[in-house]
């Protein structure tokens, strides 16, 4: 598909349903798996920073109800397969109450490609109790097969797989603009990557991310199947 041609929903809502999309690989990738030396001197992505103390602070809404999200890079790492990923927290409240609850691992690799190596997450319910723990996974566990959340050198029409576990968590992604602009309440904001997402699990759903250089997700909303829609206030250097 040439990068110049309008995309619509329809066809995005085809590509996840598997009828259209073609993948490509960063190098790094051993049968099952990862290859560790392809980790050795990781080299930092601007489109998906992984600076420790670095805390990003998301509002929005979703269904009527009020949300805020705080990202928090820490200092931390773990070991998976053989590479030192970092130990990134996401929670997202709404009116003060706990929504969700996720530890991320990602790794930058020796090209700039950030790997995503799973996730342990919780969804919880109106009196604080876990509701949930669906889409939780880890690379070399059960089968699930690390995957890139953003490639080196995003531009039209990368697409990759962004976490293989089967039948839990299949998120796909696929850039469609390079050099956008966008305004949220933390700024306006150039040379931004536009990205559409989605999981074959959720058909229907469409999510569109843009990625702005040095911070990382700015905005996200959903443009089928939802209505999401959070955008970047703040950002917390510790």
């Amino acid at each position: 598909m040439k990068s110049g041609r309008v995309i619509t929903i329809a066809t995005l809502l085809a590509i996840a349903a598997g009828t259209m999309a073609t993948y490509t690989w960063a190098a790094g990738r051993a049968p099952g798996g990862v290859d560790p030396s392809n980790f050795t001197d990781p080299v930092a992505n601007t489109y998906f920073p992984l600076e420790p103390g670095t805390v990003l602070i998301l509002k929005g809404s979703e269904g009527g109800e009020a949300l805020r999200e705080r990202v928090r890079i820490t200092a931390e790492h773990r070991m998976i397969e053989g590479v030192s990923t970092v130990v990134v927290h996401d929670v997202i409240r709404s009116h003060g109450a706990l929504v969700e609850k996720t530890i991320d691992w990602y790794a930058a690799d020796n090209d700039g490609n950030v790997w995503y190596f799973g996730e342990d997450t919780a969804t919880y319910d109106a009196d604080g109790n876990v509701q949930s723990t669906e889409g939780t996974w880890l690379a070399g566990f059960d089968g699930a097969v690390a995957g890139i959340i953003m490639p080196a050198d995003p531009r039209p029409t990368d697409a990759y797989r962004q976490e293989f576990y089967v039948g839990h968590a299949e998120d796909q992604g696929w850039i469609v603009q390079r050099g956008a602009k966008v305004s949220v309440p933390y700024g306006d904001l150039n040379e931004v990557v536009r990205s559409f997402e989605w999981t074959r699990l959720e058909p229907g759903v469409m999510a569109q991310k843009f990625y702005a250089p040095g911070l990382g997700i700015v905005l996200e909303m959903d443009v089928a199947g939802g209505n999401e829609l959070l955008s970047l206030v703040k950002v917390i250097k510790t």
